[in-house]
């Protein structure tokens, strides 16, 4: 069994940090979701380590979740490899220290959710500049745009070109609206730049519910395996967002069979290899 590198691990920890995004999804607006629940779903299936991806948490407490998960990276049992984590390069004030402060902890990428931001958010030249400095420190940078924001992130891309850019969920597709067209056109644009990576995740929480499934995601996982190839993607899960598909469970046996259908070369560097180079992290 190829082991899976999972680059997408959202834990939460309501006693840590508040978490105001999940108040309005049934699914995950109440619970914890914390590294034991994690393992203990995935146990047997294959998950050789994880990424912690920040979680949103509200603007207070990015920097206390940080601290927080690095405490339970530093537990071996765990699973946690290396940690993404939040930051702000829209503020110039404290981004050049908190930088500082997260590579001292061994930071292995960042992210800024776009999504829920001004379209202009990434086109300031602070926002750019400070991106720019994340790939000087030979970081990657964690995108997170919705499919009508697409051609933002092509045009940020170019900017950002020295560095390593992942797009998280491949964009964020509508397949419950069957939205593929434009979205399509946008993918293809943005695989053309060599320095973006897509992130093969988040597809089953875009389904309508109860219809998640190979087969309603393939025309999507397809398109973005013609356009980046097996050496432009990672692979990530998504928990606990992915419980409003069917769960990580699903989600893994579907990633399984997607990579059956590969070279055992494309499945291990979609797997985890390609993901080890870009994070710096090993198995």
């Amino acid at each position: 069994m190829i082991p899976l590198l999972d680059t997408h691990q959202h834990l939460v920890y309501r006693n840590e940090a508040n978490y105001s995004w999940t108040k309005d999804i049934p699914p995950l607006a109440t619970e914890d979701f914390t590294v034991d629940s994690y393992i203990s779903l995935t146990k047997d299936l294959g998950i050789g380590g994880t990424l912690f991806m920040e979680t949103g948490v509200d603007d207070p407490d990015y920097q206390k979740e940080a601290h927080f998960i690095k405490s339970l990276m530093d537990d071996n049992k765990n699973g946690i490899k290396g940690l993404i984590l939040s930051i702000r390069p829209e503020e110039d004030d404290n981004f050049d220290s908190w930088l500082e402060e997260t590579l001292s902890m061994g930071v292995s990428g960042f992210r800024r959710i776009l999504h829920v931001m001004p379209d202009d958010t990434s086109k300031s030249a602070v926002f750019r500049n400070n991106v720019k400095k994340i790939g000087n420190a030979g970081k990657p940078f964690d995108i997170c745009y919705l499919p009508t924001q697409l051609k933002i992130a092509v045009d940020f891309a170019k900017v950002c070109d020295d560095m390593h850019l992942v797009l998280n969920h491949c964009g964020v597709p509508s397949i419950a609206a069957g939205e593929i067209d434009q979205w399509g056109k946008d993918i293809k644009e943005l695989s053309q730049l060599p320095n973006v990576i897509c992130k093969l995740s988040g597809l089953m929480a875009y389904c309508a519910p109860g219809t998640s499934s190979l087969e309603t995601i393939k025309p999507y996982v397809d398109h973005v395996l013609n356009c980046f190839g097996a050496d432009r993607i990672v692979w990530g899960s998504d928990w606990p967002v992915v419980n409003l598909g069917k769960g990580i469970q699903e989600w893994i046996k579907v990633t399984r069979e997607i990579l059956s259908n590969l070279s055992k070369s494309e499945a291990e560097s979609i797997g985890y290899l390609n993901a080890q180079n870009i994070y710096k992290v090993n198995l």
